[in-house]
């Protein structure tokens, strides 16, 4: 533990039990939590952001919007917009946030709704669409006052909930035990050939209760996609240099998918979520003009070009080189099949039009 966050400790200790006592409220009836006739599937984390919960949501999305009427429900983090919205391909991010944009855009035949209050959202979200199949509550695991009928737990395997602290000397939203809610627990970003040694070894750390089932997913990097494609004829991949900004809150896997395709790679860092500024384009166009080649090209996320393609930006961006790498998630061997069969059978038992 470094020295800080040995004095950030006594602080963390009365933050966790604050939460501690907030959940033993919501377990115990003291504090309403909300059940609802449509299947609820919650997926969220104990840490603060990182651990890939839009790429999973992307998945149960895959899994199941062609045989049920899905909904995905947020918060749309930095959003100008209050109360219910439903999101469409056109809305702007700063109305609806990032996430629930790049759901609109990629999925036509979902309902992509936001609202800060869940309960709300809920309610609304059954009122409009009474034939809704299965709602997907994201980064709700906190959201006590919806009861979910699935709970999914995220980790990542470079940071497992077991070696973190609570905030603020780490990035825990409450003590580690609080897992033991969670239905499934997805350990995330793990590499692509993984042993059953390090398998074992994580489940010892994470101790599963006999009544939770654990995973494990990698992510899967598809082909880049150039967000302006008359902005350049160079292939990304037989760049020399490639600069990479990001807004979110673990690059690592990106960067290090990124440096086998180049022989130099900067990388540019802005907050999660951080808001694109004219100024921001235009340092990122400065960088990357000082690198001393020709074979150059700038890289970013799915979740960042949603911030990034507006339209005071973007004629701006078209004068750049600029491409994002598409992500999915898979999970490792025979773990697809019993995932997707657990996530199927839930929202086919439990929803109210079969």
């Amino acid at each position: 533990m470094k020295f800080y966050q040995v004095l950030l400790f006594p602080f963390s200790l009365l933050y966790g039990v604050v939460m501690a006592v907030r959940n033993w409220l919501f377990s115990c009836g003291c504090l309403p939590s909300r059940e609802f006739d449509t299947p609820i599937v919650v997926i969220g984390n104990l840490s603060y952001g990182g651990t890939g919960k839009t790429p999973h949501i992307e998945y149960l999305i895959r899994l199941l919007h062609e045989r049920f009427l899905v909904a995905t429900l947020s918060r749309g983090y930095g959003r100008s917009s209050k109360g219910f919205v439903l999101a469409s391909k056109r809305s702007a991010y700063k109305y609806v946030g990032d996430e629930p944009l790049q759901f609109a855009k990629k999925y036509d035949d979902i309902k992509v709704a936001i609202d800060e209050d869940r309960v709300e959202g809920i309610e609304i979200l059954e009122q409009k669409f009474p034939k809704l199949d299965v709602i997907l509550l994201d980064d709700a695991f906190q959201h006590r006052h919806v009861k979910p009928g699935l709970s999914l737990l995220l980790t990542d395997f470079h940071k497992l909930y077991t070696d973190d602290s609570v905030l603020p000397s780490g990035t825990l939203r409450e003590f580690p035990c609080g897992s033991k809610r969670a239905d499934i627990i997805i350990v995330t970003k793990t590499p692509k050939i993984f042993s059953p040694i390090t398998r074992r070894r994580i489940i010892g750390e994470l101790k599963p209760r006999y009544n939770q089932e654990i995973f494990f997913s990698y992510i899967r990097y598809d082909e880049p996609v150039i967000v302006t494609p008359s902005s350049t004829s160079v292939s990304p991949y037989s760049s020399s240099m490639i600069l990479l900004f990001s807004g979110i809150a673990n690059d690592y896997p990106l960067r290090e998918h990124l440096r086998r395709h180049c022989r130099e790679l900067e990388v540019m860092q802005f907050p999660d979520h951080h808001p694109y500024t004219m100024d921001d384009l235009k340092k990122i166009k400065n960088k990357f003009d000082d690198f001393p080649t020709k074979k150059k090209v700038i890289f970013t996320t799915e979740k960042d070009i949603m911030r990034i393609k507006t339209p005071e930006l973007s004629n701006f961006v078209k004068r750049l080189p600029l491409f994002y790498l598409p992500i999915t998630v898979e999970f490792h061997g025979d773990e697809k099949a019993k995932f997707d069969q657990t996530i199927l059978n839930y929202v086919e038992k439990n929803t109210r039009n079969y």
